[in-house]
């Protein structure tokens, strides 16, 4: 599947590699790929953010917060943690806890030191779910663009950060096949 990626899109997987070995993850998470095409500039997927004003400097700050608050609690989406709370569940709680006990980032999973990165499953399914992307809107390749709305549809911390920042499938799809042509 990767040789149907575009540069831009292959640069976003390789960058998200690279973020995870400078984090010391085990794996490859959705965060890092969301991280790796916020850096992007000049793709397709770079003038969707930029065009839902997502692109700047502040905005990109406070997503990368947003997914190291999600990795700091075991990759909870913020959703999952309000569901746990009306449980009465304080995950914060515990992952105060487990941090005065084991370290801050104890939950992270960022103790690996080197060797090559696997992908997360849900990592793998955003990628997999990029070709169902490009395939649907009868693109042949794939492209960053293709990532971003693989990113903003599947459920998790990804599409929660994005939607929190104005960016939606919808939005995506406006700015990208407005009136059933491309945009950009």
């Amino acid at each position: 599947m990767f040789e149907r990626f575009t540069e831009a899109a292959r640069a976003v997987v390789k960058d998200a590699v690279v973020r995870a070995e400078d984090e010391r993850a085990e794996r490859v998470d959705e965060g890092h790929l969301l991280l790796a095409l916020l850096e992007r500039r000049g793709s397709r997927g770079a003038f969707v953010l930029d065009a839902l004003g997502a692109a700047d400097e502040g905005r990109r700050a406070e997503m990368a917060q947003a997914v190291a608050a999600a990795r700091r609690r075991a990759g909870l989406s913020q959703a999952d943690a309000e569901a746990l709370a009306e449980l009465g569940i304080d995950v914060d709680d515990i992952v105060a806890r487990v941090e005065q006990t084991h370290g801050v980032g104890a939950l992270s999973g960022g103790r690996r030191v080197g060797g090559r990165r696997s992908m997360t499953r849900e990592a793998k399914k955003v990628l997999e779910s990029s070709l169902r992307v490009a395939v649907a809107h009868g693109d042949r390749a794939i492209g960053d663009e293709h990532l971003l709305l693989a990113l903003a549809s599947r459920p998790g911390t990804a599409r929660e950060v994005l939607a929190e920042h104005g960016v939606s499938v919808q939005a995506v799809e406006r700015v990208l096949y407005g009136n059933g042509r491309a945009a950009g």
